[in-house]
């Protein structure tokens, strides 16, 4: 009886670092409709990028090569058959989203060290690490305007990636739900970095419009895609859900995974992929923090992640499911998302030690 009390109190009373929020989660239909379950991204080739891992983010820059960052902090570049692979630049930190601005310069958004900025020269710059007086905690996608301007996404305020991982950190942020996510701008020529956005559970992938009047944010926690002006700042996504404000609305909602990166494609489409499909067991948890901080409280093995299960979605831009591509076996986990590039679609992935190649010729969703 003693030691049950001791166990019991253990799971009831230990500090947790998180604090949870009470939050209602949208009703999962399941794989229906565009989202009906398929096997089309079964037949994804794998290329190795061994002994690198964790391709999070693909892109391909003015050369035609692929540009890929990966855990050990290492952005690769190759051909994009994996062919030539090189060690273009390490960060020395985790490098996830990537991007280029007009005149070719490489930026990158270290989730440990803020945005960054690889010259020609591959010598490492930090454009910035703090917007106002707080720090950026997780930089996670970044996206280049026209004018030099550079929008960034900081997924949490609340879990730093540099002390706790990148997805320790993200399963923190999105079990506690306090939703301190932010979008981020950089200007250049005044060095200054300003939040055009807040309020956001776990913010990811960013893409612009076609017009480049809008930009795109998944946000991850929520399971939806955000279409925010490009000229609007001090928003704050809990209070712009209803749509009542024509700055703001969400394109995709109730998505079947977690969405991560977004990239833009063909004709039109943009991609995001989910790193993970939705899960029952989070869902059920969501207005019920008490429960939420004792799952955390149980060896990491027993944490609520759900199992491996490929799947990316394009998309236009005004939420309409242009493609559907998954596999249900996981062969390539954790698809953070997809690349189009001259008729191919180049898979990304958490932790692989591969990326995904498929070719793609504008493939229904149903």
């Amino acid at each position: 009886l003693g030691l049950l009390a001791l166990l019991v109190a253990y799971l009831l009373l230990w500090p947790v670092p998180l604090a949870p929020v009470a939050w209602r989660a949208p009703s999962f239909a399941g794989y229906a409709g565009p989202h009906a379950q398929n096997e089309r991204l079964a037949a994804t080739r794998l290329v190795a990028i061994a002994p690198e891992t964790g391709p999070e983010h693909i892109a391909f820059g003015p050369d035609g090569r692929l540009y890929a960052g990966t855990l050990s902090g290492k952005v690769l570049r190759m051909r994009p058959d994996g062919s030539e692979r090189e060690v273009y630049v390490d960060t020395g930190g985790r490098p996830l989203g990537l991007d280029f601005t007009a005149d070719g310069t490489l930026v990158v958004a270290d989730a440990f060290r803020g945005l960054l900025a690889v010259g020609a020269d591959r010598q490492v710059r930090v454009l910035t690490e703090r917007a106002g007086d707080t720090p950026i905690l997780f930089a996670d996608a970044v996206i280049a305007g026209p004018d030099g301007r550079m929008l960034l996404t900081d997924a949490s305020r609340r879990f730093g990636a540099r002390e706790h991982g990148t997805f320790d950190a993200s399963v923190l942020d999105i079990l506690e739900h306090s939703c301190s996510g932010r979008v981020l701008e950089y200007d250049p020529a005044a060095a200054s970095t300003r939040e055009l956005v807040g309020g956001l559970c776990f913010p990811n992938g960013l893409a612009w419009s076609a017009d480049g009047s809008h930009y795109f944010v998944a946000e991850t926690g929520e399971y939806r895609v955000w279409k925010f002006a490009r000229d609007a700042a001090g928003l704050d996504a809990r209070r712009l859900a209803d749509g009542r404000d024509p700055r703001a609305r969400v394109v995709l909602a109730n998505l079947p995974g977690f969405p991560d990166n977004l990239t833009r494609g063909a004709d039109g489409r943009l991609w995001t992929g989910f790193t993970k499909p939705r899960s029952a067991m989070v869902d059920f948890m969501a207005d019920k923090p008490m429960l939420r901080a004792l799952t955390l409280r149980l060896p990491k093995a027993w944490w609520p992640v759900p199992p491996p299960y490929g799947h990316v979605v394009a998309f236009d831009e005004d939420g309409r499911i242009l493609a559907d591509l998954q596999d249900p076996a996981g062969r390539l986990p954790e698809t953070s998302g997809a690349t189009e590039y001259a008729g191919r679609l180049y898979v990304q992935s958490l932790h692989a030690a591969a990326y995904g190649v498929v070719d793609f010729a504008g493939t229904p969703s149903r």
